[in-house]
């Protein structure tokens, strides 16, 4: 905290004793004994406090850093996940066509319901337009 070094102290010890007088130097000598004690607590005291602060400061951070993380994590799963879904869609749409295929090669003389409707509306539009013999 403070920078003394030897002679300091003892320039300090010397006008004490001068000042003070020696009967009372040793009481004085434990008062500030104490107060040094109590300075060097209370800088111990306020520098925990401060790291202690600086820790918490860090750790917000890192955990907004962490939050922020996680919902690009979150929307890249998303992403994903719709295009899963995508080229599932695709692909049963494909595999539901390869099985229309395949079931037209294997019964070829079963007609689906729209061809038939088609195959039916010819047939009734051939029979409007032939000539009738009655007349």
């Amino acid at each position: 905290m403070f920078d003394f070094g030897f002679w300091e102290i003892m320039i300090v010890m010397v006008v004490a004793l001068l000042v003070v007088g020696p009967e009372r130097l040793p009481g004085l000598a434990s008062k500030v004994g104490g107060w040094v004690g109590k300075a060097k607590r209370f800088a111990r005291s306020v520098k925990s406090d401060i790291r202690r602060e600086f820790h918490a400061e860090e750790m917000r951070q890192m955990l907004d850093k962490q939050q922020g993380e996680i919902q690009e994590l979150k929307g890249m799963l998303n992403d994903a996940q719709s295009d899963l879904r995508s080229e599932l869609d695709d692909s049963t749409h494909l595999v539901k066509a390869i099985e229309d295929q395949i079931e037209e090669v294997d019964n070829p003389d079963a007609v689906s319901a729209p061809e038939k409707d088609t195959a039916e509306h010819h047939a009734s539009r051939s029979d409007d337009t032939k000539p009738s013999n009655g007349k």
